[in-house]
């Protein structure tokens, strides 16, 4: 984080909160209070859990599962061109040897 931080108010399931935010980062937290307040609001509509600190560890959790899942599926098509990479790589020198067999 760098440059001047600001008071910035921040609204997450009905509550004011105020966090101390760089300038540069303001809109990011907007965006990130939105998404965990609708996160937390669809938990609490279930009515299946109740109190704002369960609701925002299960919310919490279910941000962290999504995360984690982004990352693997990440890993997997990381992986998936990876080898396809190679698998050029290996035409490629096929393709070249033989053009070198030929001008001997």
């Amino acid at each position: 984080m760098s440059g001047n931080t600001t008071p910035t108010r921040v609204h997450i399931l009905d509550k004011e909160y105020l966090i101390n935010c760089p300038d540069n980062e303001r809109e990011a937290l907007f965006a990130s209070a939105e998404y965990l307040s609708v996160k937390m609001k669809e938990i609490r509509d279930t009515g299946k859990i109740v109190g704002a600190d369960r609701i925002a560890v299960m919310a919490a959790l279910n941000m962290a599962h999504e995360l984690l899942e982004h990352r693997h599926s990440k890993d997997d098509y990381q992986l998936d061109i990876s080898k396809r990479i190679r698998a050029l790589q290996d035409k490629i020198d096929l393709a070249l040897n033989r053009g070198n067999q030929l001008e001997l």
